[in-house]
């Protein structure tokens, strides 16, 4: 099916027509033909490769990255060596991310273990914490 508009093609692909256009003006996808009413028109690469784009964002991949694929796809050369090394970082992006929220549910752990007053005060004995809870009182919003 040859000759979508924007919107047809933002349809078939699950997205806004404002994402179509916006990947088009910063060349994932190349300008696209007039009609001669002067609607965009796109056709089944244009899906194939809207497709792509959005698979690529679901690992993760940024639209620069995604951009320097389609390039090398454009130039008749395979992306797989690149595409591996963009998936590699972003796999270590992601191991570091989980081991930092590890190490901060480690120490609200540890906080809530170490810092819950027994006593219903609504006080954490926390001098040397970073949290102290206080009532509101009229004036005091903070």
């Amino acid at each position: 099916m040859d000759d979508m508009t924007v919107s047809a093609l933002a349809q078939r692909v699950g997205t806004s027509a404002d994402t179509i256009r916006y990947y088009e003006r910063i060349g994932l996808l190349p300008e696209a033909e007039r009609s001669p009413a002067g609607y965009r028109l796109f056709g089944e690469g244009d899906v194939e490769r809207v497709a792509f784009i959005k698979r690529a964002q679901s690992f993760g991949l940024r639209l620069d990255d995604i951009g320097a694929l389609l390039d090398i796809r454009q130039r008749g050369l395979c992306p797989c060596g690149h595409a591996r090394q963009l998936l590699s970082d972003k796999l270590a992006e992601i191991d570091q991310q989980i081991q930092s929220l590890e190490d901060l549910r480690n120490d609200v752990r540890a906080l809530m273990e170490d810092g819950v007053a027994e006593d219903a005060s609504n006080c954490w004995p926390c001098g040397d914490q970073l949290i102290q809870i206080r009532p509101l009182t009229e004036g005091n919003t903070r």
